[in-house]
C-alpha cells in the first residue's frame, strides 16, 4: 500500500478555524486583533495557518508569513520580520518602502544595495535612528500595505524568538495598533520550561486589547481515523487506528510518522527520525532524572509518585528533583489526583525501549513485586492485569503463568472479556515454557483452551475463536469426552456462518449426534439447547426436534433456563405472529433479567427492536434498541451479541428520517470493528445512507459490504439486502447493464419467497431496474414472485404497491402510483415516500394533473433537503424544470417554466419543423427561432431537440391544458 508522507487534509479543527476567521472580520472591520496559537509539537499548528492563509487569499486578503529561528535570545534579530519584508519586497519592489529604504537596512540588507543604485534625493541616512523610529516605519508600513487590503500576518515558532523580535510585536499589539492587520503568532506549549523569556511575555500581550489565545489539543479518535484515511488511501480498520490512536494520543505529527513507517497495526518499532526527535529533550535533563524516567518508563504512561518511590528506592528529595526536572521539561505532567503522566505515550515508548535486557526484566520484576505486595499503589482492580504484565515483562515464565490466569478471571468479572482473551492468549503461550503449568493453574491444557474460546466468542473475535476451536478439536478425544467434542463442534459450527465460511451444518449435525449419546445432565441439557439455537437458520424444523428434546431434559433436571435463548431463537424464525411474539419475548426477558442471564437479555432486546423494526413501530425499535445497546455495554458483549443492537437501531432512525443520528450509530458500529457477519448489518445500511445521500465515501462503502456476497456462505436474511444494494449502487451509477445483472441474480435467488421482510425491497429495486430499462422478462418475473410473496406489515405492503405501480402500464399507472404513495405514507417512512412522489409526478405530468405533479413534486424536494437526500433533490428539481413548474423545487408551485412563445416553438419541434420552418411559421427570424429552441433544451434538461420533442410528448406540454399561466 502507498502511503502519503503528510496527510492533505485539516482535521478536527472546526473550532479553531472558525476563531481565525473571526479574528479576520474584525481585522477587516478596521479593529486590531492578534491570536496567539498554542499547541504542543506537532499537534498541526502550521497545517491550521495554512488553511486559513489559503482561505484569507482568496478572501483578496494578503498574507505574509515569518519564521522565528532556533538561534535563541542571541539568535538573528527580527529573523520572521525580514522574512515578511522580504516577500513585500519581490512582490512590490523597493518602491513600497517610500523612500525608507535605509532605514529598513538593518532588516532587510539587500535594501542598502538598493537605495545606493536608486538616484532619488532623501533625507539624511536613518539607519542609525532610535529602534523606536524603526518599528515606527515598520507599523506605517504594514498600515499602508492593510490599507490597500486586509493584511494578515503569521509569525511561527514564537517560543524561539529573540527579544527585539518580541519587542516588535509587542509595540504591534500594544502601541501601534495598525488598522485591518491581522497578526498571529504561533508558540509550542512544550517548549515553555519554567523561566522561559515567552511566558511573561505572552502574560502582558494577554492583557492587551484585542488579543486572544487560541489551544490546539490533540485529535480524538475519529481525527486519527480521519488522517490515516487520506494518508491510506481508504478506510483503515478499527483495529488499525485503535492503536495508532493510543500510541500518539492523537498528535497528528505522530500519526504521520507511524502510517509512514509502515503496516499502521501495531508497527512494533518506532522509526529511528521520530525516536531521535522524541529523546533529544529527554538527553538534556540530568542523568538522576533520566534515571528516574527510565524507572518510569517500565512502570507505564501514568505511574503513581508512591508506586515510583517504592521501586525506584531513591531518597524522597532526590526522586523528586528528578521528578521536578521531568515535569519543567514538558515530560511528564503531574494530575491533580497525585499521579504522574508521560505528556507523550510514545516518549515513554522511546524510553522504555532505551532499557538495556537485564535493566528492562529487573526493573519490571521489581515494579511487579512492588504491586503485589501493595496493590492499592495501582488503580482500582488494576492490580492483577499489572502484575501480569510485568512478571510477563521480566521474563519470570512461572510467575507470569499465574498472573495471567488471575487476571483473565478479574477481567471476566468486569465484563472485560477482550482483555480476558489476550491475557489467556497469553497463558496459552506460557504454557509450553512452564514445566508444570497444570500444576500451577490446575487445570489441563485443553480446558485453559476452552476457557480462551469462550472468551474470544464472547468478546466478538470470531476468527481467532474458530482457530481455537481447531486446536481444541485436535486435541479433545471425542470418545472419552463427547460433551467436550460436541460443545467445540457447536461452537465451530455457529463460527463458521458468522465468517461465511459455511452453514456450519456439518458441524452442528456431529455436535448433535455427540450429543445425544453423551452421559445425561445438565451440561448435555444446556449444548442440546445451544445446538437447537444455533440450528435455526439451517434447517428450523430439525431445531424445533432437538429445542424439544432439550426441553424435556430440561425438566427432568430444573434446568430450564438454559432454554431461554433457544426460545427466543424459535420465537423470532420462520413464520410468525409478531404481536404475540412481542408479549412472549417480553416474558424471556423477564425471566432472563430474573435469573441475570445478561447475555439472552440482550438477546431478547436484539429481537425485540428488530419485531417493533419490522411491524413498523420505528421509535419503538429505536429506544429499544438503545436501551439493549447500553446494557450490551454493561456486560462487555457490544462485539457479539450487542452488535446487532447499534445495526437495529441505525435501521429504526433511518426508517424515522433521523439520518444524521444513523450515520453517528454507523460510525460507532464502525469503530467497535465487528468481526465477520455481525459487520455486515451496519455496512449494509450505512452504504445505503450514503448512496442516497451521495456521499463521496458511498462507493467504497458499497464494495466492501457486496465484498460479503463472494464468501461461500451468507445467511439469506443478510444476502437478500445486499442484491438489494447491488441494484440500487448500480442504478443510482446509471449503469443498466450491471443493474440488470444484479436484479437477475436477486430474483432468482432461493430464499426469497421464503423471507417477505427481506423480499419485497429487493423486488422493488429489480421492479425499478425493469422499468427503467424496459425489461419485460425481468418485470414478469418479479410479478410471479410478488404474486406468492405474503404482505403483513406496513413497510411490506408499501413495498408491494410500489411494485405494482412499477410495473402497472397505461391508465394502471396512475391509481397505482396514488396507491403505492398513500401505503409509504402509512408506513412512515420518509425517503421511500419521497421516491414515490416523484414518481407520481411523473404520471400525473404526462396525464396533464398539474397541480397534483405541483403538489408531489415539492413535497418529495421538501423531503429530500431535509434528510440531505441530493440525489432525490436533483431529480425533483429536474423534473420540476422539465415540466415548466416554476418554483416547485424549491418548495412551492409557480407558473410555468416555458413562456408562451416557447411552447409554440416547442410544439413546432415537436411536429418535426425545422429552424427556417419554425421562423416562417411564427414570423421571426431564423437566428430567433435556433435561441428559443437552445433556451427549451436548456430548461428542459435534455440534450437535443429530439429529446425536447419526446419529453414534450411524454409529459404532456404540447396540451392546450398546460398552456401558459
Amino acid at each position: 500500500m502507498t502511503v502519503r508522507a503528510a496527510s492533505s487534509v485539516l482535521v478536527g479543527r472546526h473550532r479553531e478555524t472558525a476563531a481565525l476567521r473571526h479574528a479576520l472580520g474584525r481585522a477587516r472591520a478596521g479593529e486590531p486583533t492578534t491570536v496567539l496559537v498554542g499547541g504542543e509539537a506537532g499537534v498541526g499548528k502550521t497545517r491550521l495557518l495554512e488553511e486559513f492563509a489559503g482561505w484569507a487569499t482568496d478572501g483578496a486578503a494578503r498574507v505574509l508569513v515569518g519564521q522565528c529561528l532556533e538561534l535563541g535570545e542571541a539568535g538573528l534579530p527580527f529573523a520572521p520580520f525580514a522574512a515578511a519584508l522580504r516577500a513585500v519586497l519581490r512582490a512590490d519592489g523597493p518602491e513600497v518602502f517610500a523612500g525608507y529604504e535605509a532605514e529598513f537596512a538593518p532588516l532587510l540588507p539587500e535594501l542598502g544595495r538598493t537605495s545606493v543604485a536608486l538616484a532619488a534625493p532623501r533625507a539624511a541616512a536613518l539607519s542609525d535612528a532610535p529602534r523606536g523610529y524603526l518599528f515606527d516605519l515598520v507599523a506605517e508600513l504594514f498600515q499602508r500595505l492593510a490599507d490597500a487590503r486586509p493584511l494578515v500576518l503569521i509569525i511561527e515558532d514564537l517560543h524561539w524568538a529573540d527579544r527585539s523580535t518580541r519587542d516588535l510585536i509587542g509595540f504591534l499589539v500594544r502601541a501601534a495598533r495598525p488598522g485591518r492587520l491581522l497578526l498571529v503568532c504561533t508558540y509550542r506549549t512544550d517548549e515553555l520550561q519554567r523561566g522561559h523569556p515567552l511566558r511573561p511575555f505572552l502574560a502582558e500581550l494577554d492583557r492587551a486589547r484585542g488579543v486572544e489565545r487560541v489551544e490546539l489539543g490533540r485529535l480524538d479518535r475519529d481525527g486519527t481515523a480521519a488522517i490515516l484515511a487520506d494518508l491510506l488511501g481508504a478506510e483503515p480498520l478499527a483495529r488499525a487506528v485503535d492503536d495508532v490512536h493510543d500510541r500518539t494520543q492523537g498528535n497528528p505529527f505522530f500519526i504521520e510518522e507511524l502510517a509512514v513507517a509502515g503496516d499502521p497495526i501495531g508497527c512494533a518499532a518506532l522509526p529511528e527520525t521520530l525516536r531521535d526527535l522524541l529523546l533529544a529533550r529527554v538527553d538534556r535533563l540530568p542523568e538522576p532524572a533520566q534515571r528516574v524516567l527510565r524507572i518510569a518508563a517500565a512502570g507505564g504512561t501514568r505511574f503513581a509518585h508512591d508506586l515510583l518511590a517504592e521501586v525506584a528506592a531513591l531518597p524522597e528529595a532526590e526522586l523528586e528533583d528528578a521528578l521536578r526536572a521531568a515535569v519543567a521539561a514538558q515530560l511528564v505532567v503531574a494530575n491533580p489526583d497525585g499521579d504522574y503522566e508521560f505528556r507523550h505515550a510514545l516518549v515513554r515508548e522511546a524510553v522504555h525501549d532505551e532499557l538495556l535486557p537485564g535493566e528492562h526484566a529487573r526493573l519490571h520484576a521489581r515494579f511487579a513485586a512492588a504491586i503485589e505486595a501493595q496493590p492499592h499503589l495501582v488503580a482500582a482492580g488494576r492490580a492483577p492485569a499489572e502484575i501480569a504484565h510485568h512478571w510477563y515483562a521480566a521474563h519470570d515464565h512461572p510467575r507470569a503463568l499465574v498472573a495471567a490466569r488471575a487476571a483473565a478471571c478479574a477481567a471476566a468479572d468486569r465484563y472485560a472479556y477482550a482483555e480476558q482473551r489476550r491475557l489467556l492468549e497469553r497463558a496459552l503461550e506460557l504454557w509450553e515454557l512452564v514445566p508444570d503449568a497444570a500444576d500451577l493453574l490446575g487445570m489441563d491444557h485443553l480446558a485453559l483452551l476452552e476457557q480462551t474460546l469462550d472468551a474470544a466468542v464472547t468478546a466478538g473475535d470470531f476468527s481467532r475463536a474458530i482457530t481455537l476451536t481447531r486446536a481444541g478439536l485436535a486435541e479433545v478425544d471425542a470418545d472419552a469426552a463427547p460433551l467436550r467434542a460436541a460443545r467445540l463442534l457447536d461452537q465451530r459450527g455457529r463460527l463458521m456462518a458468522l465468517l461465511g465460511k459455511s452453514d456450519g451444518s456439518r458441524e452442528l449435525d456431529e455436535a448433535y449426534r455427540l450429543a445425544a449419546g453423551g452421559p445425561p445432565g445438565v451440561e448435555r441439557v444446556r449444548l442440546l439447547a445451544d445446538i437447537a439455537t444455533h440450528l435455526v437458520k439451517i434447517d428450523p424444523k430439525k431445531a424445533a426436534r432437538v429445542g424439544a428434546e432439550a426441553a424435556t431434559n430440561a425438566e427432568a433436571f430444573g434446568e430450564n433456563v438454559s432454554l431461554l435463548s433457544t426460545r427466543i431463537a424459535l420465537l423470532c424464525h420462520g413464520e410468525r405472529d409478531l404481536t404475540g411474539g412481542l408479549a412472549e419475548l417480553g416474558q424471556v426477558a423477564a425471566a432472563a433479567r430474573a435469573s441475570g442471564d445478561a447475555s439472552t437479555l440482550v438477546l431478547a432486546m436484539v429481537f425485540e427492536s428488530d419485531m417493533l423494526c419490522e411491524l413498523g413501530r420505528y421509535a419503538e425499535s429505536a429506544q429499544a434498541a438503545e436501551a439493549g445497546a447500553t446494557e450490551a455495554r454493561r456486560v462487555g458483549i457490544s462485539r457479539s451479541t450487542g452488535a446487532y443492537l447499534l445495526s437495529n437501531r441505525a435501521e429504526a432512525l433511518i426508517a424515522l428520517g433521523r439520518w444524521d443520528e444513523a450515520e453517528a450509530v454507523c460510525a460507532e458500529a464502525a469503530r467497535i470493528d465487528l468481526s465477520g457477519v455481525t459487520g455486515l448489518h451496519w455496512l449494509q445500511l450505512g452504504a445505503g445512507l450514503r448512496l442516497a445521500r451521495a456521499h463521496p465515501g458511498a462507493d467504497e462503502l458499497v464494495d466492501r459490504a457486496l465484498t460479503f456476497l463472494n464468501r461461500p456462505y451468507l445467511w439469506p436474511n443478510h444476502r437478500l439486502p445486499l442484491h438489494e444494494l447491488a441494484i440500487e449502487a448500480a442504478l443510482a451509477a446509471d449503469d443498466k447493464v450491471e443493474a440488470v445483472r444484479a436484479a437477475r441474480v436477486a430474483v432468482t435467488d432461493e430464499s426469497l419467497p421464503q423471507l417477505p421482510r427481506e423480499g419485497w425491497p429487493v423486488l422493488s429495486a429489480a421492479a425499478r431496474t425493469a422499468a427503467r430499462v424496459g425489461d419485460r422478462e425481468l418485470a414478469a418475473a418479479v410479478a410471479t414472485l410478488a404474486a406468492d410473496l405474503p404482505a403483513r406489515h406496513p413497510a411490506a405492503r408499501a413495498h408491494a404497491a410500489q411494485v405494482g405501480a412499477l410495473l402497472a402500464v397505461g391508465d394502471q399507472a396512475l391509481p397505482a402510483w396514488r396507491a403505492a404513495v398513500d401505503a409509504w405514507r402509512a408506513d412512515g417512512q420518509p425517503y421511500p415516500l419521497g421516491r414515490a412522489l416523484l414518481a407520481l409526478a411523473e404520471v400525473t405530468a404526462a396525464a396533464g394533473e398539474r397541480d397534483e405533479t405541483a403538489a408531489a413534486v415539492t413535497e418529495a424536494t421538501e423531503i429530500g433537503r431535509r434528510l440531505g437526500a441530493a440525489p432525490l433533490v436533483e431529480a425533483a428539481t429536474t423534473l420540476a424544470r422539465r415540466v415548466g413548474l416554476r418554483g416547485a423545487a424549491g418548495g412551492g408551485a409557480g407558473a410555468d417554466l416555458l413562456t408562451a412563445r416557447e411552447r409554440e416553438v416547442l410544439r413546432l419541434v415537436a411536429e418535426g419543423h425545422s429552424n427556417s420552418r419554425i421562423a416562417e411559421r411564427l414570423f421571426i427570424s431564423p437566428k430567433t427561432a435556433s435561441v428559443h429552441v437552445s433556451r427549451i433544451i436548456a430548461k428542459l434538461g435534455v440534450s437535443n431537440r429530439v429529446e425536447a420533442a419526446a419529453l414534450a410528448h411524454r409529459l404532456g406540454l404540447l396540451t392546450e391544458a398546460a398552456a401558459p399561466r
